[in-house]
């Protein structure tokens, strides 16, 4: 059975919804193939907690920030769902360069701020700072699982056929320039998708579906098991509410794995974790389970640097990385192959810019935003 769709969308974590969003509100034809039921635990689209961090200094992120914050607040609007809580964001550390940061925010008129030691202190004292803080009160967090819902129902709402527990077994160029993606879904009915083009937001999964496929470049995907985890507050100390989100490039003589980086997860406590030092794992045959050593660490980091939590009972959290060779995104099209991938540490917060991005290519091969830092080429 072959089913014809001008578009059609693989993978409906938070880049894949964002782009059949984007196209069903264009009135373009769209089917969205998610492998995973509604609000699964797999990939790394959920939770209820994302850092919405501003602390770019590479103008071409710095843009995408101005164009996403106007798409969130569309997307709450058109859901009825809040998503995003500007707490604020505090980054800090001696490694920080923020300077560059300040900078670039404000040449697009992004008010941020620095705080000495103690002006930050008094005003979060559940954490301990060791260096001036640039605050911008433009961030904070966004709710993830939320976020996917919302993406998914209003993208329903516009058109879309959205399709859970439908997985893609192959993806293949036909003769005519037309894209061909095989599926199943959990009955065990297999169908095939005929389109003009397919976006492919696969995340872990990205190599094992389009490692293959001729004519489409990759960069060599490593994909992580990061495991970040909640710390209660302690009694006395400041409310989840009153806390900001926060970064932070300690030095120091314990060897710590990486930056943290941390906000509070209403009603969980204060998610710490480090950025992308996880274990390298397979997706389908993950552990789920944090790494006895790498747990200890950051339990050691939230003694030394949060005193407003307990660092004595963590509550262990797992999800992938997905991570390119220079940390920056893949936005491409090859033919009528669409990619996306690598957005894993920092892509959440511009999840509907770059559904405007993939949707754009999908529709026309081309987009007015400033991708080229992001062009699968780089990796020769």
């Amino acid at each position: 059975m072959v089913t014809r769709v001008e578009t059609i969308v693989v993978g409906g974590g938070a880049m894949g919804a964002a782009t059949a969003w984007q196209l069903a509100r264009r009135g373009r034809e769209v089917t969205l193939l998610e492998r995973f039921e509604p609000g699964h635990r797999i990939g790394a689209s959920h939770g209820a907690s994302r850092n919405f961090n501003a602390a770019y200094a590479d103008p071409t992120y710095v843009g995408m920030l101005v164009e996403a914050l106007p798409l969130w607040r569309e997307l709450e609007a058109e859901s009825r769902t809040s998503l995003l809580d500007l707490v604020g964001v505090a980054n800090h550390g001696p490694r920080g360069g923020f300077d560059d940061v300040h900078a670039a925010l404000a040449a697009v008129g992004i008010a941020a701020e620095f705080l000495a030691v103690e002006e930050a202190s008094e005003r979060w004292p559940g954490i301990r700072f060791d260096t001036r803080v640039l605050f911008n009160a433009q961030a904070g967090r966004v709710n993830a699982d939320a976020t996917v819902l919302a993406l998914h129902t209003s993208a329903a709402a516009a058109g879309a056929d959205v399709r859970h527990r439908t997985r893609a077994t192959r993806i293949e160029v036909v003769d005519d320039g037309l894209v061909r993606v095989a599926s199943v879904d959990d009955a065990g009915v297999a169908e095939v998708f005929e389109a003009r083009t397919a976006v492919v937001t696969l995340g872990a999964w990205t190599t094992k579906l389009l490692g293959g496929l001729p004519g489409v470049r990759l960069p060599r995907l490593v994909v992580t098991q990061e495991q970040p985890a909640h710390f209660a507050v302690l009694p006395g100390a400041p409310d989840e509410d009153a806390w900001p989100s926060f970064t932070h490039q300690p030095l120091g003589s314990y060897p710590w794995p990486s930056g943290t980086y941390g906000l509070a997860t209403p009603g969980e406590g204060i998610k710490v974790g480090f950025h992308g030092v996880g274990p390298v794992t397979d997706p389908d045959h993950r552990s789920f389970t944090a790494e006895p050593g790498q747990l200890a660490e950051l339990q050691r980091y939230a003694e030394l640097w949060l005193p407003g939590v307990d660092p004595s009972a963590p509550a262990p959290i797992s999800c992938t990385y997905t991570t390119t060779p220079d940390s920056d995104f893949v936005l491409d099209r090859r033919g009528p192959v669409v990619v996306a991938a690598g957005f894993s540490g920092h892509g959440f917060k511009f999840a509907p810019t770059v559904g405007e991005i993939l949707a754009d290519l999908a529709e026309a091969g081309r987009t007015g935003l400033p991708i080229e830092l992001f062009r699968a080429v780089r990796f020769g």
